[in-house]
């Protein structure tokens, strides 16, 4: 099962969501993001927020619509997207993705890009994608992967997300690298690409985000 999440973003940094609406996929909306995808004609199983982001009418037209709403006060201790996340990462699925969770407020993308952590700390297999029309995000623990080309995003950047990443080494790219050390604050691997149709990637310590993305 592959559970999508859409957020209340702006608009206009939403990919094509038809292109991610394969067999067996759950959505969810958050907040705002529950009006989108009614507006494009996709139902959601579950909606969360607090909903102080549409107006009377709209949440009008979102009660009419989902049966399965899960409201809160806006006065709470997790973000709406932190409760759809919890949600989606305890019906054990093999992915997520999140949308709309880009743009606008930096404290939000912040917020978002952090939650990407919760599935590590809890030891779930899940990957959870944070993805916008220009960007896909992701997190790594220590191991070594393989990762593929991708015509529409050939930037490839490697960010540490913790104080130290150790031993990492790139393999198949432009800017090969072999068993190096980067701290938080480096940008030694960013916008690197790949010179085949596969390349790998290691590293022994920390936790990297991984940023695939085009101009």
């Amino acid at each position: 099962m592959i559970i999508n999440i859409l957020a209340g973003g702006p608009e206009e940094l939403l990919p094509e969501l038809t292109d991610y609406a394969e067999e067996n996929t759950v959505w969810v909306g958050v907040d705002r993001g529950v009006f989108h995808l009614l507006n494009r004609e996709i139902m959601p199983e579950i909606a969360f927020g607090d909903f102080d982001s549409v107006s009377p009418e709209e949440l009008e037209f979102i009660e009419k619509h989902v049966s399965n709403m899960q409201r809160y006060k806006p006065e709470k201790n997790e973000t709406d997207m932190e409760l759809a996340l919890n949600w989606a990462l305890a019906q054990e699925p093999t992915m997520i993705r999140m949308f709309g969770a880009t743009g606008g407020r930096l404290d939000h993308l912040f917020a978002n890009m952090h939650l990407l952590l919760n599935p590590l700390k809890e030891k779930n297999p899940a990957t959870v994608y944070l993805i916008d029309r220009h960007n896909i995000a992701f997190l790594k623990g220590p191991g070594s992967y393989t990762i593929e080309k991708m015509k529409t995003k050939k930037y490839i950047s490697f960010v540490p997300l913790t104080l130290d990443v150790s031993g990492i080494t790139l393999e198949g790219f432009k800017f090969p690298l072999k068993n190096r050390h980067i701290s938080l604050g480096s940008t030694l691997c960013i916008s690197n690409e790949l010179i085949s149709d596969y390349g790998t990637f290691s590293f022994s310590e920390g936790i990297l985000i991984v940023i695939r993305s085009h101009d």
